[in-house]
């Protein structure tokens, strides 16, 4: 089967995600004909997806998060209304997510929670079935319970979400668990999509902090703890642009730019994981059985961390308390289901791309 990707450009985990589906579909004899990335001005394409990709590549413009004047927290009311301003450049967008739909003439779209995507389906209906997938589908099911303060923001999540799936076929919810129900109509729970490289890789016990930020405001305060605890290496990874491939911030810390392979490799020796609360990369720490301090910048990475702590992921913080992360490592139980579900993935999957029933389905009815 042929198969066209269409991928959310913030943060790192849907492009991991991306690569690995699309080398568990070429393993098993399917080809993926092109990869759509909804891009903005303040996000760049990651050099390891560019790399590693190997298909042809069409950016279009897609809303994101603003982060604060301090590059930390996303302010949610003032991201809607910047995006909105946008909305013709976001028109163009859906229609060259449609022309390159007919071009390539795929068997079924696979969307990453893309919103222009979800959009181009319900404003043009088009005839080649879409299947999204993420983790952020899982808190429209009954098994996610929202314990926060923000229950609008909670709500306007799942809303936003469903905008992502207009007219999908199916929605597959990936889940840090095995949940005792696996589907709720055409949402199915599904195992992390974690990269081949991920799942052989090699467990080592290092004395250094693993980080990832996905807002480079953090650095100060990172910079300021780490003046303050000479001593503890620190090797943390950011997508800031016209920055050199290392920066050293203090004489034990160390900014990395993002790079698939070095970025597992320090997964892979670190004590510990800090990270601002995406899904992926604490996947990533719990496969590699590393203690995790979350960081979450908006809503959908509260949730995120939520999600985590009930599975035994680890802790978290409004700032990078990498002190409560260290009091956590003793405490850290080394589970093995989450690896067990983990491995599942690639039959999963492959069930569920190879196998499409495409539904109309009205956006009013969504709404």
């Amino acid at each position: 089967m042929k198969y066209l990707f269409v991928v959310q450009g913030e943060g790192r985990g849907h492009f991991t995600q991306a690569l690995s589906m699309k080398s568990m579909l070429e393993r098993n004899g399917h080809e993926v004909v092109a990869v759509m990335v909804g891009c903005s001005a303040k996000r760049k394409l990651p050099g390891f997806f560019s790399d590693k990709i190997n298909s042809e590549v069409v950016q279009f413009q897609s809303p994101n998060f603003l982060p604060t004047p301090k590059g930390k927290n996303s302010p949610l009311l003032i991201s809607i209304a910047y995006n909105l301003m946008l909305l013709p450049v976001y028109v163009t967008s859906m229609l060259t997510i449609r022309r390159t739909i007919k071009e390539k003439q795929p068997d079924v779209v696979i969307n990453f929670y893309e919103l222009m995507c979800g959009l181009t389906y319900a404003a043009f209906n088009p005839k080649v079935p879409m299947i999204s997938v993420a983790h952020q589908y899982y808190f429209t099911t009954p098994d996610f319970k929202y314990e926060g303060d923000e229950a609008w923001q909670f709500k306007l999540l799942n809303f936003y979400s469903g905008l992502t799936s207009l007219n999908a076929s199916k929605i597959l919810a990936l889940s840090f668990r095995e949940e005792r129900n696996l589907q709720y109509g055409k949402t199915i729970i599904v195992p992390p999509l974690l990269r081949e490289e991920v799942l052989q890789k090699e467990i080592i016990e290092g004395d250094y902090i693993h980080g990832y930020m996905l807002n480079s405001g953090y650095a100060k305060e990172l910079s300021e703890w780490s003046n303050e605890n000479p001593g503890q290496t620190l090797h943390f990874f950011w997508d800031k642009k016209n920055v050199n491939e290392t920066e050293a911030l203090t004489s034990d810390l160390t900014m990395h730019q993002l790079s698939d392979s070095l970025f597992l490799d320090y997964m892979a020796g670190c004590k510990a994981y800090a990270t601002t609360g995406g899904f992926e990369s604490v996947c990533e720490a719990m496969y590699l059985q590393k203690p995790v301090l979350m960081v979450p910048t908006h809503i959908e990475q509260t949730c995120n961390v939520m999600d985590a702590i009930r599975s035994g992921a680890g802790v978290t913080a409004n700032e990078f308390e990498l002190d409560l992360l260290l009091d956590f490592v003793p405490k850290h139980n080394k589970s093995m289901e989450f690896r067990n579900w983990t491995r599942n993935a690639e039959a999963h999957f492959l069930y569920e791309l190879t196998r499409i029933e495409f539904e109309e389905e009205s956006i009013f009815a969504m709404l």
